[in-house]
């Protein structure tokens, strides 16, 4: 089973001092794809530098030519349908057709209340999600939509001329219980996964790929309810949230060895963090470029 290596670019630093430069050298350095996170501030990062998805998507699309794109993930928790429809669609024509869509079902960070509204159940953030995905599939391939929903509407929307991939741009869904996997299965041309967080502090690396092999059966078995064929999605596994963390990052064999096993378990895609100095995700630089540019020739 081939594997493609792929990048997450956080968007905390200005394009003109570090962030154009790092989006550039993803694609010199061979990456699948480049997603950044959709976020309005994320956990250590809140009180520093932090910019816009779209806008440094748009940016990022204009300074390469070949790499995907994409975000990973984006959630309702500040975004409707209709208006994400008309950015998605004008960031798949500004990147010539490079954009996937990484969405999920939002948290309880700082995005869950900084439109002033009281925190989503999980209950409620499951029924949201389920909604806002069904009608964001139909805004990015029909011409017009008008829906009324229990928490989203659209009026006669337009969404002309739509997205330059066919039917639509791909969405990544992010996803581990049983309701989000089966919107995987119904909507996902990729399923996303961080592991299982309940393993993150005290599991060991054996019990999270298990957990990752449990993950991807269920996946299956919520393609098989509706007749789809499991092999149609891509299998993506977000690094750096897993028991070993940043242990694969120690050095090129390490990686290698980490990413043989998640290939083997199913997995089609691994994403690594871009190094940040001083974060959770302090990978040195120089290991980091070799396991762009040699890891997969090593996995054969």
């Amino acid at each position: 089973m081939s594997l493609r290596l792929s990048t997450v670019i956080l968007p905390h630093r200005r394009w003109h001092e570090g962030g154009r430069v790092a989006w550039t050298r993803a694609e010199q350095l061979g990456f699948h794809a480049a997603y950044t996170y959709d976020h309005l501030s994320w956990r250590s990062f809140r009180d520093g530098p932090w910019f816009g998805a779209v806008p440094t998507l748009t940016a990022a699309a204009a300074a390469t030519e070949r790499m995907r794109l994409g975000t990973l993930v984006t959630s309702p928790n500040f975004r409707h349908p209709v208006t994400l429809a008309k950015e998605l669609i004008s960031l798949d024509d500004i990147s010539g057709g490079r954009i996937t869509l990484g969405i999920g079902a939002g948290g309880t960070g700082f995005d869950a209340t900084a439109l002033g509204q009281e925190p989503w159940t999980p209950r409620e953030r499951a029924d949201r999600f389920a909604e806002f995905l069904a009608l964001l599939d139909r805004l990015l391939t029909e011409d017009t939509v008008s829906y009324e929903g229990d928490f989203y509407a659209a009026h006669e929307a337009r969404t002309i001329p739509g997205c330059v991939q066919r039917p639509r741009l791909p969405f990544a869904v992010a996803a581990t219980g049983p309701r989000g996997l089966r919107l995987a299965a119904r909507y996902g041309q990729a399923w996303v996964t961080t592991g299982d967080p309940k393993l993150f502090e005290n599991g060991t690396p054996d019990q999270s790929l298990r957990a990752l092999r449990t993950q991807a059966e269920r996946l299956a078995d919520a393609c098989a309810e509706i007749g789809r064929d499991a092999g149609e999605l891509d299998k993506v596994l977000l690094t750096g949230f897993t028991p070993d963390r940043n242990e694969p990052f120690r050095s090129l064999d390490a990686f290698v060895d980490f990413a043989g096993r998640h290939r083997e378990a199913g997995f089609t895609e691994i994403v690594v963090h871009w190094p940040i100095p001083g974060s959770d995700f302090a990978i040195d630089e120089k290991v980091f470029e070799r396991i762009a540019m040699e890891a997969l020739a090593q996995l054969g």
